[in-house]
């Protein structure tokens, strides 16, 4: 190895959001970012921070988070995966790695990601579930929440889909697949999301206007009223965080890129 070389290393990350502050690295409070940073860190202190490919708000979870870094020791896939998980809170891991060239940053080369929102359809309390689903104690018409899901499909403006935290100009995303999907013997519905960039908050406000024309409190063709509008007081409600998974994010690895441990 010459002299101050490094070598960038691409992770998957899956996280219970619970006891996070989200993704984002922040003064005060706990976060997904910290810890990896803090896994990286007792074994290379010379590594870069991680750069993740999604800004998880605090109570949202993940399946398929992913990070990368550049390294000063040269480490093969499988032990930076063992390795790190030595050093990371028993509520996030690594699932896997693999090399990318130095610099490589996974938000640049990611062509989009799912998302999958869970609804408990349940008149009382499961604790098992109770960070991980939003249960809501009332029927809902799921015909008409597959219809409304529809309207979600497509290239839109979804600025009346976003908080007003978030101030970017360009608001129109591509929504590839909204889907109504039964879990559980059909206690539970996820609704699963993907496309190829989502707002702040775009897919939990789209999970509860959806809901809410399910359950009555709004009226059917309201995401599409929505959308025309650009209005965010024409949509539903923001579905609580805990409800919410990050599954999987589509990404073109970059030339040079080695094989993933463990495979598959």
């Amino acid at each position: 190895m010459g002299a101050g070389e490094r070598f960038g290393v691409l992770v998957g990350v899956a996280y219970d959001g619970t006891a996070f502050n989200g993704w984002a690295p922040q003064r005060d409070g706990r976060t997904v970012c910290d810890a990896l940073t803090g896994a990286i860190t007792k074994l290379d202190p010379k590594a870069s921070l991680p750069r993740g490919v999604s800004r998880t708000d605090a109570g949202v979870h993940a399946e398929g988070q992913l990070a990368a870094f550049d390294a000063s020791l040269t480490i093969p896939a499988r032990g930076w995966v063992l390795a790190l998980n030595q050093h990371m809170p028993d509520d996030a891991c690594v699932r896997w790695a693999c090399a990318v060239p130095e610099g490589f940053n996974p938000r640049f080369s990611a062509k989009g990601k799912r998302y999958r929102y869970r609804v408990l359809l349940d008149r009382i309390r499961d604790p098992l579930l109770r960070d991980r689903a939003w249960r809501l104690g009332w029927d809902i018409d799921q015909d008409k929440l597959a219809r409304e899901a529809q309207a979600v499909v497509g290239t839109h403006d979804f600025a009346a889909f976003r908080s007003s935290h978030d101030a970017r100009n360009d608001t129109v995303r591509t929504v590839t697949r909204c889907a109504v999907e039964p879990e559980a013997g059909g206690r539970i519905v996820g609704i699963v999301i993907e496309g190829n960039a989502f707002l702040y908050n775009m897919v939990r406000i789209v999970a509860g206007t959806l809901m809410d024309v399910a359950r009555g409190h709004l009226a059917e063709g309201t995401v599409a009223r929505a959308l025309a509008s650009r209005v965010r007081g024409e949509a539903g409600i923001t579905a609580p965080a805990h409800g919410l998974t990050l599954e999987h994010v589509f990404l073109e690895l970059p030339a040079g890129a080695g094989e993933p441990w463990p495979p598959g």
